[in-house]
C-alpha cells in the first residue's frame, strides 16, 4: 500500500460523504463531508475490531500521526488495549485538575457533609482547612513536604493554640489519606510530625463535686432572679447531665411527657448515635414549668431575642457567673461531672448505667452493638435517685441508701 504524504493530507477535499485515506498498518486520516481531518488507527484487541482517535491535522502532522500509531501498536504487542490506555489516561488528566491541597481538601469536607456530619463539625472543618491554606492552598498536594505542614502547626504552638494544633494536624492527614485514596497522592506527611509540637493538657471542665457546695448551688439556682427559663434550664441541666449543646437545642417534639422520655436524634449527639434519657419527676416538673413559656414554640429554651433559634451556648455560663460563681469553679458542662461523680461514689449503680447515661461510647465496640437496650430499668431508677438526691443537698439532708 501506498503511504500517505503530506501534500495529500493538506489539499485533500471534503466531499459528499465521508472518505478514508490510508496510511497503512491500520492508520489513515478520515476526511470528514465537513471539512474536518481527523487520524484514526484500526486495529484488534482480542478479537474485536476497534477504532482509536489519534487527533486532528494539522495539529498533528503525519509524522506524528504515525509515531503515536507506532506507540499504540507497541502496547497491543503488550496485550494492553490502547482505547483503554486512552480512557485511564484521561481520567487522570481530568483529576490532576484537583490536585492543590485546597481542591482535596473542599472534595473531603463535601464528602463528609454527604455522610451526614453535623453542622458543626462542617463548620469547623472549613476553618481548619482555611488555616492549612493560608500557605497550603496552591500546592500540589503529591508535592507538600513535612515541613511545610509543621511550619502551620508551630505557628499555632508559638500562640498556645496547640489543642487546635492538634486538630489541624488531624484533618490535614485525612485529607493525605483522601487524596491517596482518590489518586492524587501518594503519602501522608503528617504521621512524621508526631511529637514534634508539645502535647495539649487536658483541661477539665469546672465542676462542684463537693456535696454541701452542690446543695448550696441548688438554692443559688432556686433563687435566681434573672428570666425564668433560664433558672429553668439550669436546674434541667443539673437534673438529666447531658452536653450544653444537646439541652439548648432540645425540641419539644423530642420530649415525650406521658413516657418521661427524652429522645436526642443522632445528628446532635457527639457519638452519631440517638440517645434515650430517662426523665425524673423532677425533671418532669420543670418541663411542665418551662411549656408554661416556650410550649407554643418549637424549641424547650429558646433564645431570648427570637423563638426561631435555640437559646445562646453561653447563657447557662453567663448565668453561673451572675450567681458568683467563676469560671474555675462552675461551667455549664460541669453538671455532668457532678452528676458523675456522685453516682460513682453512691456505689448504687453499675459503671454501665452511669456510663450509657452520660451518652459515652461503649469502648468496648462488639459489646455496644449487642448490648443497647441493657442498663434501661437502672438507668430509670438511676435518674430518680440523682433528682433526689440533688433535692436533700439543696435541703441539706442525706439521701436514705438503698437496701
Amino acid at each position: 500500500m501506498t503511504k500517505l504524504t503530506d501534500t495529500q493530507c493538506r489539499t485533500a477535499k471534503q466531499g459528499d460523504k465521508d472518505r478514508k485515506l490510508f496510511d497503512g498498518d491500520g492508520l489513515y486520516l478520515l476526511v470528514t463531508k465537513s471539512g474536518g481531518k481527523l487520524w484514526k488507527l484500526k486495529y484488534r484487541f482480542n478479537g474485536i475490531e476497534k477504532k482509536l482517535s489519534i487527533g486532528s491535522y494539522p495539529e498533528v502532522s503525519l509524522k506524528e500521526a504515525r509515531a503515536i500509531a507506532l506507540e499504540q501498536r507497541a502496547l497491543l504487542a503488550k496485550k494492553v488495549d490502547p482505547s483503554a490506555e486512552k480512557r485511564i489516561r484521561r481520567l487522570q488528566a481530568e483529576m490532576a485538575t484537583a490536585t492543590t491541597f485546597k481542591s482535596v481538601g473542599d472534595e473531603y469536607i463535601a464528602k463528609l457533609e454527604k455522610e451526614g456530619r453535623a453542622p458543626a463539625t462542617l463548620v469547623k472543618a472549613r476553618w481548619m482547612l482555611g488555616l492549612l491554606s493560608a500557605s497550603l492552598g496552591t500546592r500540589p498536594v503529591s508535592e507538600i513536604k513535612p515541613l511545610e505542614v509543621l511550619r502551620i502547626l508551630k505557628d499555632l504552638e508559638v500562640k498556645d493554640q496547640l489543642e487546635t494544633a492538634r486538630k489541624v494536624r488531624a484533618l490535614a492527614s485525612r485529607i493525605f489519606r483522601y487524596a491517596i485514596a482518590t489518586a492524587r497522592a501518594e503519602h501522608d506527611p503528617c504521621p512524621a510530625l508526631r511529637g514534634a509540637i508539645a502535647a495539649p493538657q487536658v483541661k477539665s471542665h469546672a465542676a462542684l463535686l463537693d456535696p454541701a457546695a452542690i446543695g448550696g448551688l441548688m438554692r443559688a439556682m432556686r433563687s435566681y432572679s434573672g428570666e425564668p427559663t433560664i433558672r429553668l434550664a439550669m436546674e434541667f441541666s443539673a437534673h438529666v447531665f447531658q452536653r450544653p449543646g444537646e439541652i439548648r437545642q432540645a425540641l419539644w417534639s423530642e420530649i415525650d411527657l406521658e413516657a418521661a422520655i427524652w429522645t436526642i436524634p443522632a445528628a446532635r449527639m457527639k457519638m452519631r448515635q440517638p440517645h434515650r434519657v430517662p426523665l425524673s419527676k423532677r425533671a418532669i416538673e420543670i418541663l411542665n414549668q418551662v411549656h408554661d413559656f416556650t410550649g407554643a414554640g418549637v424549641y424547650v429554651f429558646p433564645s431570648l431575642r427570637t423563638t426561631k433559634r435555640p437559646m445562646s451556648e453561653n447563657t447557662v455560663n453567663a448565668a453561673l457567673r451572675r450567681m458568683g460563681y467563676t469560671s474555675d469553679e462552675m461551667t455549664a458542662h460541669g453538671f455532668r461531672a457532678m452528676a458523675s461523680t456522685q453516682l460513682n461514689e453512691s456505689g448504687l449503680f453499675s459503671h454501665d448505667a452511669i456510663e450509657r447515661s452520660l451518652a459515652h461510647k461503649d469502648a468496648n465496640a462488639i459489646r455496644g452493638i449487642y448490648d443497647r437496650g441493657a442498663r434501661w430499668e437502672e438507668r430509670v431508677r438511676l435518674h430518680e435517685w440523682w433528682s433526689e438526691r440533688l433535692n436533700s443537698l439543696e435541703h441539706q439532708l442525706e439521701p436514705k441508701r438503698a437496701a
